[in-house]
């Protein structure tokens, strides 16, 4: 099973171009600093606008760079079903050990098309996939019943649960069972997320502070709930300052100032306001993460 703290790790770009020597000493550093696990081309990797042959790419960058280490759960979804088919299966053949599948967006399939997406997409590969739930973005939500659906075929092992419905994990613990493996995809709540049934979380924060996540994780594990508690509440400023605007252009930022990429984000996003590179240094600052 997947747990503890992993990454949606940001793509770095110069000049329009996947970076990939700052991408790859990236993932090396966070590697470095304890994270769990690493997660290239999701939501926080700018997948929208990356090609078929970037996205490939990075995944490969990554599985290069982790070498075993940690996992790396390659983001795989696409609101085209055979899209998501092939980009699952070229993260499969590059060595990935899970995916990552977002539900459908923007077509907005009902509870049987989630399902019978799902299932074509299993039935093609034959990597373990874990569900991303996203709501806010995909503009549908599954369902707790339509997941238990999905969690029956074999190889359908988790979800990214990011709704922020903290009585989500419980009900879903209760109804798929322990085996069923829950991670958050919501930095603020990811400490009551495992209070309440989950094992980890797919984060952002983590892209500038994967020490501490990590740390919060294997204190919770290790039943030290004050220390969990302790770095939750220090990071609870960067995890508010990481979604000030649209992710990832606020971590993009937060990591431009502490040395590791460029700020560059690719449209339709556009560089954050003055404002906002404000509350992410202030938050930085705060957390320790950068000198005062």
């Amino acid at each position: 099973m997947f747990k503890g703290s992993m990454t949606a790790l940001v793509t770095p770009f110069r000049n329009d171009a996947v970076d990939e020597a700052a991408f790859q000493k990236f993932v090396d550093w966070q590697i470095k600093e304890g994270i769990d696990g690493v997660v290239p081309v999701g939501t926080t990797g700018e997948c929208p606008t990356v090609s078929h042959e970037e996205h490939h790419r990075i995944v490969e960058l990554a599985i290069e760079v982790a070498k075993g280490r940690v996992p790396v759960i390659a983001g795989t979804g696409s609101n085209s079903t055979q899209e998501a088919i092939d980009l699952t299966r070229h993260a499969e053949k590059a060595g990935a050990d899970a995916a990552l599948v977002v539900l459908p967006y923007y077509n907005r399939p009902t509870p049987e098309g989630q399902f019978q997406h799902f299932k074509a997409i299993h039935d093609a590969t034959n990597l373990p996939i874990i569900i991303y739930n996203v709501p806010p973005r995909s503009a549908v939500d599954m369902s707790i019943d339509t997941m238990k659906r999905c969690a029956e075929l074999p190889r359908v092992i988790g979800v990214k649960d990011a709704t922020a419905d903290l009585a989500r994990p419980a009900r879903t613990k209760l109804a798929i069972g322990a085996d069923f493996c829950q991670l958050s995809g919501e930095d603020a709540t990811a400490l009551p997320f495992l209070v309440q049934g989950g094992v980890g979380c797919i984060s952002v924060t983590s892209n500038v502070a994967p020490k501490l996540t990590a740390q919060m994780h294997a204190a919770w594990r290790a039943g030290d709930l004050k220390q969990a508690m302790e770095i939750n509440e220090r990071l609870m400023p960067v995890n508010d300052a990481m979604f000030c605007e649209t992710s990832p252009g606020p971590v993009k930022y937060a990591l431009s100032i502490m040395g590791h990429i460029q700020p560059d984000l690719r449209l339709p996003l556009a560089p954050i306001s003055d404002a906002s590179k404000q509350k992410v240094e202030a938050a930085l600052k705060k957390a320790g993460l950068i000198g005062q």
